[in-house]
């Protein structure tokens, strides 16, 4: 009977919580990305160089690395429901106004607001998901969470080169009818999520008692269990050596995600395609990583292994930008830009299980919150230097080449930490493997 009760209140709650969750985070990854699909056309309309680019598409960062700590440790206080919504709200409104950009100036300060009105929503997430689901499955959960990226590749890419022809229509531009089309939902299902989320387990009122007391009693008995050895207060989840760890092992991996996210439609545009086709084409990477990350997830939760999966998905990663970099044709550079696809979004749900294991409560917020803003600013650091570099040497490939290394850093860094973890007396609070 109890295991008929635990699948049953897992079952609700996936279907509950995932699809919806999911949704947001797409249409976030959306708004957050669609610049490198703006840039095909709106480069050349504000004079914008490759390094101005680079660095303005890249300083979204600052304003996610400034404001994400205290963002989630305000939902933790007050609760997901009001404070994602009003994540959602704002970065709606300021990804439209991202249409009215005059030069260099505005599109940096613009993309700063941008950072900081979303700020807290992806850990806001990934702690939300702490209450609701045993850390034994919560890998699997991830990844179903985290697919929605790559799906917004897969299912964005097509309308965003779409919305490019839209050119001259009522007298704006492809490009700000990219950014006015892709921010209204963010607004809309800001207000949805009002009426829809719940806080926490002990206010579902869509679960039967029975389920609510199971679910309540198991996150309970939890985090009882980790109250030994996990920090709990906000200064053990800021300065954690293993927060730290983490925070530099995802700053190689926001670098790779955010290489392809703001430069991967340039890649495959020079090869003289249309904004339609390359929409087209972009999309077909992030399809195979939507398949493999979840499949790759579900393997880590079913072995209790979370290291390797970090460690080979970040080297795949590498591989394939060092191959993009070589490629001389668009399906060579569509091979390669697959296995980063794979390797980058592999690597996220085993990588983002492991805080959640050694810290709880107020720490559990501010430890993921710290790993995603430090390991954010990857996302300033990979496009900037790829911009900086092709206006060095006019070539994609540098840039490409010193985003590999990151990731082989990221790689090694990943099997310190898990020696590290294994020499402690406490094993049960290695973030290495779950069991």
């Amino acid at each position: 009977m109890a295991s008929e009760l635990q699948a049953r209140v897992l079952r609700k709650i996936s279907l509950r919580i995932v699809p919806f969750i999911m949704l947001l985070y797409f249409v976030a990854f959306i708004d957050r990305v669609n610049i490198g699909f703006a840039a095909l056309t709106m480069n050349k309309d504000l004079g914008l160089s490759p390094a101005v680019f680079g660095f303005g598409a890249g300083i979204f960062f600052w304003g996610y690395f400034l404001f994400e700590v205290p963002s989630n440790i305000i939902l933790h206080k007050i609760g997901a429901r009001i404070w994602i919504a009003r994540v959602m709200i704002t970065w709606g409104v300021v990804s439209a106004a991202m249409a009215f950009v005059q030069g260099a100036t505005s599109f940096y300060v613009l993309r700063f607001l941008l950072g900081a009105a979303e700020a807290g929503f992806f850990p806001g997430i990934i702690l939300y998901l702490s209450y609701w689901f045993p850390a034994r499955q919560r890998a699997a959960v991830t990844a179903l969470f985290m697919a929605a990226a790559p799906l917004s590749t897969v299912l964005g890419s097509p309308v965003s080169g779409a919305l490019l022809d839209m050119d001259g229509l009522l007298g704006f531009k492809g490009w700000q009818w990219l950014f006015v089309l892709e921010a209204v939902p963010a607004v809309l299902l800001g207000f949805v999520v009002l009426g829809f989320l719940t806080d926490r387990p002990e206010q579902a009122k869509w679960l039967d008692s029975d389920e609510r007391d199971w679910l309540v009693a198991t996150m309970n008995a939890e985090n009882a269990g980790k109250a030994a050895t996990a920090g709990h207060s906000v200064w053990r989840g800021l300065a954690d050596p293993r927060v730290l760890a983490l925070s530099l092992v995802y700053f190689g991996t926001s670098a790779g995600l955010y290489t392809l996210g703001v430069w991967a439609p340039q890649i495959i545009k020079q090869f003289g395609l249309s904004s339609l086709q390359v929409g087209f084409l972009n999309a077909l990477p992030a399809t195979a990583a939507v398949i493999a990350m979840v499949l790759w997830a579900r393997h880590s939760d079913r072995t209790g292994e979370r290291t390797w999966h970090v460690v080979l998905a970040c080297l795949l990663s590498a591989a394939g930008l060092a191959f993009a970099g070589l490629a001389t044709g668009v399906v060579a550079v569509l091979v390669a830009l697959t296995l980063v696809n794979i390797g980058i979004s592999s690597s996220k749900p085993p990588l983002w299980s492991m805080p959640t294991l050694f810290l709880s409560g107020s720490a559990a917020a501010t430890g993921i919150a710290t790993i995603n803003s430090i390991g954010n600013l990857g996302g300033f650091v990979g496009p900037a230097m790829i911009g900086w570099i092709k206006d060095q040497t006019g070539s994609f490939a540098g840039g490409l080449y010193f985003v590999a290394a990151l990731l082989l850093v990221s790689a090694i860094l990943t099997l310190v930490l898990s020696r590290a973890q294994h020499a402690r007396s406490e094993p049960a609070s290695a973030p290495a493997r779950s069991h």
